[in-house]
């Protein structure tokens, strides 16, 4: 199963106990479902008796049974009043005027996100209809797919009220809520209270980041040890040319003695190199030497493409 997948399962598991936040999870499966109306719900009276038919389609089954338990479970709706799509597709139907009245009364309620709990509902409810997250051991993308300019509004507006920055982008005429911070996905996780989901994300985003460091360590690493030998190397060759002066006798003794525990010594750092010197001097003590037999190595280069 994909990441996403786990993380619907456990959210298809999770209901409100408050009749409140039932109602806001509802009005977001209802919402964001693909029906044909505002509230993807729509009355047929095609019967010859007029009887009223309210028909909620879904993208799939898993939506349409959280659906049909939260309408149950909210209105005390009798089971057999509900029915499967006759076509064998994801999807409700129900018959009862009274029932199909208060349903689109109570999803359509401008007072269901006002409470907290409700908001988190709502988002649960909008991400088990139209989310995706990808897997935290490849990327980190959170999405929600609205129908609607103002479905996109009312998301970004309940991810801001828990401090979430998500952001908004038009795809193929459907506008679409996106989150791509590892921080914020496991906050969105959080509020929709996915908990089981949220520490395998965790998990994955601690393990990637550990290795991201090591291998930006090992880099860096890898790059300094390359330029110190580089150095060491361009150090060797300026010693060798500097004894084949006849300035070098005359140098003084910790110069020469520097020169010497270099070619002894082509690995050892500038550290190394001065504990070795007889008095021990320091890194600058050390460069400060080198730099001498470089510059005299510089000067002998240059006398000599002169003469030629």
């Amino acid at each position: 199963m994909s990441f996403a997948g786990s993380v619907k399962e456990e959210l298809f598991k999770h209901t409100g106990t408050s009749r409140h936040c039932r109602l806001a999870e509802l009005a977001a499966l209802i919402s964001f479902c693909t029906g044909p109306s505002d509230l993807g719900l729509y009355v047929s009276s095609s019967d010859p008796d007029q009887t009223a038919r309210l028909v909620l389609k879904f993208d799939n089954a898993l939506v349409a049974e959280k659906c049909f338990t939260l309408i149950v479970k909210t209105f005390n709706i009798n089971e057999n009043a509900i029915e499967s799509m006759p076509d064998g597709d994801p999807g409700i139907i129900l018959k009862d005027r009274d029932d199909i009245r208060m349903l689109k009364q109570a999803v359509g309620s401008e007072i269901l996100l006002q409470k907290s709990c409700c908001r988190r509902a709502y988002l649960r409810g909008a991400f088990l209809a139209a989310g995706s997250v990808s897997d935290p051991n490849k990327s980190y993308h959170f999405e929600i797919v609205c129908r609607r300019r103002e479905q996109a509004d009312t998301l970004i507006d309940i991810m801001k009220s828990f401090d979430i920055a998500a952001k908004e982008i038009l795809r193929k005429k459907h506008h679409v809520v996106y989150i791509k911070e590892g921080s914020l996905i496991v906050e969105a996780l959080n509020v929709m209270e996915a908990h089981v989901a949220l520490m395998d994300f965790e998990n994955s985003r601690i393990l990637k980041d550990m290795r991201n460091s090591l291998n930006r360590r090992v880099n860096c690493e890898t790059a300094n040890i390359g330029k110190t030998v580089e150095a060491a190397v361009k150090q060797t060759e300026d010693i060798r040319a500097v004894m084949r002066m006849p300035e070098y006798k005359s140098l003084p003794d910790g110069i020469k003695q520097i020169a010497q525990l270099r070619l002894q010594y082509p690995d050892a750092s500038l550290k190394e190199l001065g504990q070795m010197c007889d008095p021990p001097v320091g890194k600058s003590g050390v460069n400060h030497r080198l730099r001498k037999l470089s510059d005299l190595a510089e000067k002998q280069e240059f006398r000599g493409n002169k003469a030629e």
